[in-house]
């Protein structure tokens, strides 16, 4: 059975992961037939827009997608990319697993967790205005139903990956309304699920506890903004950003794609770790039924990893991106 599937190249180093992956993805024998659609700065001149019509078109005809990282200017230009997209196709949930893996430099041994973030509000929802020359504004916005939908995703992922807890991260005791209304509709789902524990915990407190023992932690379900910043700090306790995958969900359709950025002064060397997005193909294919053809993938990164001998530069080698990718497609040709 072949797949069509949206491939968004990227900006940066984009292109240059892309091709590991779709390279070491095809050494898996899963048939993918790939939709190339650009995005991003390199057709914002052409179009206007780095995010044209066409792309989530496409995105909505296959269903499914394994982007890269696009460029994003700070402070100015073109809005997020990143954030259109997924309030585009209402990518409601954000998924980030942070797990060690063999070989990866880490404070930590024993982390295996995933950061479960509503996708589509908070700050993030983008409305914001000048008050006077000298002020501005941003709304945070928190709904009733968006919090039920993601904290619901979360507590189905936890039964259906055979995970034991959830804890939701929030700062109620400041903001009473807009926190405290995720945190209790966080509550209300708990309650229809009793096999799995829940627990709460104040943001600034869990940032704490993770670097104290993240080994407590199974599912952390945040709103956006803080699900964002904790990801990033997840990320850290394994190794970084170069082994960081994520997902974006919603009802109608899925976009894979590394958590780190597009770092542009790296384009075109063949140095980039290229595992952020190889493991993010592991997701898609988990999320295509392909779960065979996922572990042994999985099982390949982590064989090259124990081994050592091709590995980039941030891992403590010197093989390139290609040379990494290689390494991985030959274990999985065994």
């Amino acid at each position: 059975m072949g797949y069509r599937v949206t491939l968004i190249p990227g900006d940066g180093i984009g292109p240059e992961i892309s091709a590991a992956t779709t390279r070491v993805l095809a050494a898996t024998g899963v048939e993918i037939e790939w939709e190339v659609m650009e995005a991003g700065e390199k057709v914002l001149e052409e179009c206007g827009t780095p995010l044209p019509p066409r792309v989530c078109e496409s995105i909505r005809k296959n269903r499914v997608a394994l982007k890269g990282p696009l460029t994003t200017p700070v402070g100015k230009g073109f809005r997020s990319v990143n954030v259109a997209l997924r309030q585009e196709l209402n990518l409601f949930a954000n998924v980030r697993p942070a797990r060690n893996r063999p070989g990866v430099p880490s404070r930590f041994t024993d982390v295996d967790l995933v950061v479960v973030r509503e996708n589509t509000e908070d700050l993030y929802a983008g409305v914001e205005h000048r008050v006077g020359n000298d002020a501005a504004e941003s709304i945070k916005i928190i709904t009733r139903g968006a919090s039920e939908r993601i904290a619901r995703f979360a507590f189905d992922l936890a039964r259906r990956t055979g995970r034991k807890k959830v804890t939701c991260v929030h700062k109620a005791n400041i903001m009473k309304l807009s926190d405290g209304l995720f945190l209790a509709c966080a509550q209300q789902v708990a309650a229809e699920y009793e096999d799995i524990q829940f627990g709460d915990m104040i943001v600034d407190a869990m940032c704490m506890k993770l670097v104290q023992n993240p080994a407590e932690y199974d599912i952390l379900l945040c709103p956006n903004l803080y699900g964002d910043i904790l990801s990033d700090l997840c990320a850290g306790l394994v190794g970084g950003l170069g082994v960081a995958p994520s997902a974006n969900t919603g009802d109608g359709c899925a976009v894979f794609e590394p958590v780190h950025g597009s770092a542009p002064r790296r384009a075109g060397q063949n140095v980039i770790n290229p595992l952020a997005m190889i493991l993010s193909g592991v997701m898609l294919l988990a999320h295509l039924g392909e779960t065979r053809a996922a572990a042994r993938l999985e099982a390949a990164v982590d064989a090259v990893l124990t081994e050592g001998t091709q590995l980039t530069y941030d891992l403590g080698g010197r093989a390139g991106t290609s040379g990494m990718a290689a390494a991985i497609a030959e274990r999985l040709a065994k």
